[in-house]
């Protein structure tokens, strides 16, 4: 990506105000993973007050290809036991993570098995992992189901007593995990001047930020999701410097807090739904590439005291989104002037002293997979997060999916026809109670050519019914034609007795083709009760699995019986 023929001399302006701007649109690409980054400053309390006061994945599937000659320590805090010989093999795991890292040395692959690891269950907080050594979950799932929770003190050397639930060691590994620290002025991992991988984890719910970046730090923090943490999601200070890459902030603090003299690389992030998205401050100078900021509670990019973001140059344009941020897009609170080079800025939403040329920036088609109604640990977060990504689903306005809502009739169709694109099979007919003009006309007619949905006697459709869940694994069954050999998996469910005559074979072959997935008794189908946002999400995207469109998601909840 280039801007060559654009000298800054002949296009660039320097904004008094927000509404003095001259804008020189360039045509840039931006090919963007969801990524977002928070830093802190000399001191973590202003920043923290500051943003809560200025507004407020059958444990098998989860190892990874790892070298032969990697020494692996196994750990289940359901089942283990920290016990000399345990620790070998999936079913002689050791209960703790803390007597697993006790024993692992460097080049040690610590994989942990679906469960909540806690002080309840034996840890000991902070968790220290160790130079070379990797503490691994579920990375396909960003460990949606292996949640670390809790935290202790820390007493840091540039900062002081800390509450912290990992200490990431020079070289070290942290992947696949779900890290939650709720103790006052907790803090999910901290990096003090060591250079750790920290990738497709989920940072959610701490009392202050999910990661923090301080002393000579050099870290890798990538395709992580940062949400709902009450300061910020990351927190860059001291003379840090590191890459912040494809990481998602939403719903938390400041997005970024960048501070001190540090100067990390932050891009391809995608950064929504905060108080401020990145807070400059201090001496920092962040290097800003292809971010997605917007749609935050007051600014989208904030810079203060001596703070120097480098937002993009003649020669590398800075190539960020930056709209639709509800104060400024970009706000320069210094004395100084910020330039910004090949962005797209809204030219009324830019306060303080900034030479801008803008751009033409392509935003990803993507949106942002996490909802704030959804947290960590939540049975059906995997399905509908998968659904999200591939656009078959969406939330509402202010980042809720709202998961026990019913799905209307009209509405499934809708979700079918983004799931599946069905092929006619059949000739339309026109439901009496469904006219042209209504919303849900076209995914109704094409559902129900693909075989999907039926009506009801009478040629009506009944579009605002609520679907209860036999008729969403009868459709699912039907639109995909799977069957069944005959009926005996029906004798799973304690409650089989009241699947309808009619849905008995369908739910029979739903049920061997692995559709089903049970929250919270597997063996309770409850076949007429309304099916919720967050069912129909896991039955669809099992469907998908069937169909060889998606791949496995493991889940406790998921019926299996014999083909």
């Amino acid at each position: 990506m280039t801007n060559q023929g654009y000298k800054l001399s002949q296009q660039k302006k320097k904004f008094l105000s927000s509404n003095n701007n001259l804008r020189t649109i360039l045509k840039l690409p931006l090919g963007l993973s969801a990524l977002l980054l928070i830093s802190g400053g000399t001191s973590l309390l202003p920043i923290t007050a500051n943003a809560q006061n200025i507004s407020q994945r059958t444990a098998s599937s989860l190892i990874a290809q790892a070298p032969a000659t990697q020494n692996i320590i196994y750990v289940n805090s359901e089942t283990g036991n920290d016990s000399e010989g345990a620790g070998t093999t999936l079913s002689s795991a050791y209960k703790t993570i803390t007597f697993a890292l006790q024993q692992a040395q460097p080049g040690t692959l610590v994989q942990l098995a679906p469960g909540t690891y806690s002080a309840e269950t034996g840890e000991t907080f902070p968790l220290q992992v160790q130079s070379g050594v990797t503490l691994k979950g579920d990375e396909s799932s960003k460990g949606q189901a292996i949640v670390i929770t809790g935290g202790g003190a820390y007493v840091s050397r540039t900062f002081a007593r800390q509450n912290i639930t990992i200490l990431a060691g020079n070289n070290s590994v942290i992947s696949g995990v779900t890290v939650t620290n709720q103790n006052t002025r907790g803090t999910g991992i901290w990096v003090e001047s060591t250079n750790p991988t920290i990738q497709n984890n989920t940072f959610v719910n701490s009392k202050r930020e999910g990661v923090f970046v301080t002393g000579t730090a050099n870290p890798k923090i990538e395709n992580n999701l940062f949400s709902q943490n009450s300061g910020n999601g990351v927190s860059v200070a001291k003379s840090a410097q590191g890459e912040i890459r494809a990481n998602v902030f939403q719903n938390t603090g400041f997005g970024l807090a960048i501070g001190g003299t540090s100067s990390p690389l932050v891009v391809e992030n995608r950064i929504v739904d905060n108080i401020d998205g990145i807070f400059i401050s201090n001496s920092a100078k962040p290097k800003l590439r292809k971010n997605v900021i917007e749609n935050n509670q007051r600014d989208g990019i904030v810079v203060i005291s001596s703070g120097l973001p480098d937002l993009g140059t003649n020669e590398e344009p800075g190539g960020n989104f930056i709209r639709n941020n509800k104060r400024n897009d970009l706000n320069n609170a210094t004395r100084g002037t910020v330039i910004a080079i090949g962005n797209d800025i809204d030219q009324e939403k830019i306060a303080g002293q900034v030479e801008f040329v803008a751009a033409q920036v392509e935003k990803p088609v993507g949106e942002t997979t996490a909802f704030i109604d959804v947290p960590a640990g939540y049975w059906a977060k995997s399905y509908i997060e998968a659904l999200s990504a591939q656009g078959v689903i969406a939330g509402f306005p202010g980042g809720q999916y709202k998961p026990d809502e019913p799905v209307t009739r009209a509405q499934f169709a809708a979700i079918i026809n983004k799931a599946f694109s069905p092929q006619a099979k059949r000739t339309a007919i026109n439901f009496n109670d469904v006219s042209r003009n209504f919303w849900g006309w076209e995914a109704i007619q094409t559902s129900y050519k693909g075989g999907f949905l039926a009506g009801y006697p009478g040629q009506v459709f009944k579009p605002q019914q609520q679907i209860p869940r036999v008729q969403v694994l009868v459709s699912l069954a039907n639109g995909l034609e799977l069957s069944a050999s005959d009926r005996n998996s029906l004798s799973f469910y304690n409650d089989a007795s009241q699947i309808p005559n009619y849905a008995r074979d369908p739910v029979s072959a739903a049920t061997t083709k692995q559709l089903v997935v049970n929250y919270p008794s597997l063996k309770n189908l409850n076949p007429n009760r309304q099916a919720t946002r967050a069912e129909v999400a896991a039955f669809v995207y099992q469907a998908l699995v069937n169909a060889g469109r998606a791949q496995a998601i493991p889940s406790p909840y998921l019926v299996r019986v014999p083909n």
